[in-house]
């Protein structure tokens, strides 16, 4: 573990760490420092292979940049509007930020609480350099927060006979467990870390509360907009099979290691450009590969893992409208394709009537992305809820982000909160989604909730009871809501 040294180098804020001497940037009493290795480049020889740690370095090491971004594509249009996603030439894409109160917290003070951010994004899409995700306000209201890059599509959860899964879930965990050595050093507290994350990022978090190999690594969690979710190696291994057909190569590490880079992104954006998470379609995801997860990670939780971790978790109220409104399909579907896709999705006709006898006046791609977003989402967390309530594990909160945005058809769709929880509505980035006109009192609300969380794992709500209690933070002041939707949420349980 690293000692505790926080001091100015020059003319910026110093910390020393194990492998050397960082020095970051200072702005309105919050310190800064980017770019910070927690792994060695996964090129050359380490392509295709699980993170090694970074190495040190030699005198004082620059940190006030973003590090390199994994290879990825943008979002494709309209997304890529709504959606910034820049790009950082490199190699290194193995790093993490860090923003700090300044002066930093001492050895005696015990250490702030920390929370490390699990960007989303598919598992193809996304970065710690994000504007939205800035660590700005958190550390502004007394927490060391941390934010995380890992690799994406085929470098990181491609299936391969001849190299491990779970690749970029194993840098999420190498990079937990350099916060564990290393974040006392820019005053946090070790033994108070929160991981939390959206989309991708959740349910990478779902499994890290479910694998052996992140145990002991954080205390809490939150998880927005997603649910324990993994595949098996052979259902995984279909994506990564059919990047390979199109690349005309063998489905090895070894081969596509021999594979330019830029060739290998086109490949695979050809491949799974066409799906989307609520419609499906080739994809990445994480799979039960018997190491980093032994089990699916919904079974491990219903057994017990992660019992002593306090959990938050919510979803956004029209999650399915950013990937619908966008693409015309709340428009196209009509009822013969809505009841394909419904068996296509294997949502039995029963629970259909349920959902389309409440909202007689939706058209029937509304109705259809509502059931898809729940069986995806709500459903799965709310199982979960009661599984750790059966347990007597520790406390379970639950929320519902409801702020109908007024523009755009878009509603409370997914990644809305986001500008919310890091309290960055003034950015124009977030502005890109949310428009000029949020609400500043609900961000206010929402970054307090996960700062209290952070602190004390109490966000400020009752936890999760028979009484099925739901913070619900919409237009207006944010209030508890009990059982909402419970007819809906019943219905599969029949």
């Amino acid at each position: 573990m690293s000692e505790y040294v926080a001091e100015h180098v020059q003319d910026g804020p110093g910390v020393r760490t194990p492998n050397g001497v960082l020095r970051g940037a200072l702005k309105d009493g919050v310190a800064s420092f980017l770019g910070i290795p927690y792994a060695q480049a996964p090129v050359g020889a380490l392509r295709f292979r699980a993170p090694e740690p970074a190495e040190p370095w030699e005198g004082i090491r620059e940190a006030t940049a973003f590090g390199a971004t994994a290879p990825k594509r943008p979002y494709a249009p309209p997304l890529d509007a709504l959606l910034p996603d820049p790009e950082v030439a490199g190699d290194h894409c193995l790093n993490l930020n860090v923003w700090t109160p300044w002066p930093a917290a001492g050895p005696g003070d015990g250490g702030r609480a920390v929370m490390v951010w699990i960007h989303g994004g598919s598992l193809i899409h996304g970065s710690s350099a994000v504007p939205v995700y800035d660590g700005t306000a958190f550390a502004r209201d007394g927490v060391v927060l941390v934010s995380v890059n890992y690799r994406l599509g085929i470098e990181g959860f491609g299936v391969f006979p001849d190299a491990p899964a779970n690749l970029g879930l194993r840098d999420q965990i190498a990079a937990l467990t350099w916060v564990r050595e290393n974040i006392a050093a820019f005053g946090g507290d070790p033994d108070r870390v929160t991981v939390f994350g959206e989309s991708a990022g959740a349910i990478s978090i779902a499994a890290l509360l479910a694998s052996p190999l992140a145990k002991g690594l954080f205390r809490r969690a939150v998880i927005q907009s997603g649910a324990p979710s993994a595949r098996s190696i052979d259902v995984a291994r279909r994506t990564t099979e059919a990047i390979a057909a199109r690349l005309k190569v063998p489905a090895t590490a070894e081969a596509f290691a021999g594979v330019d880079p830029e060739r290998l992104l086109a490949a695979q954006t050809a491949v799974t450009g066409k799906g989307n998470p609520v419609l499906s379609g080739h994809a990445f995801h994480i799979v039960v590969d018997g190491d980093v997860l032994p089990d699916h990670p919904g079974d491990l939780l219903a057994d017990g893992a992660s019992a002593d971790v306090e959990l938050l978790m919510g979803t956004n109220t029209d999650e399915y409208r950013l990937w619908f409104v966008p693409g015309g399909h709340t428009e196209r579907v009509g009822s013969l394709a809505q009841r394909f896709l419904l068996r296509k999705g294997r949502i039995s006709p029963r629970v259909a009537k349920v959902y389309r006898e409440g909202r007689p006046q939706e058209k029937p791609g509304e109705v259809l992305g509502v059931l898809a977003a729940d069986k995806l989402l709500r459903i799965p967390q709310n199982m979960l809820a009661d599984y750790r309530l059966a347990g007597r594990t520790a406390a379970t909160y639950l929320y519902e982000f409801g702020w109908p945005l007024p523009v755009l058809g878009l509603r409370a769709c997914h990644a809305l909160e986001l500008g919310f929880v890091f309290d960055t509505l003034d950015l124009p980035e977030t502005r890109a989604l949310t428009g000029p006109d949020a609400p500043r009192a609900l961000a206010t609300a929402m970054h307090a909730a996960w700062v209290a969380f952070a602190k004390t794992g109490d966000p400020g709500w009752r936890p999760w009871d028979p009484a099925r209690p739901v913070m619900t933070f919409g237009p207006g002041v944010p209030s508890l809501v009990e059982a909402p939707r419970e007819a809906e949420r019943r219905a599969w349980e029949i």
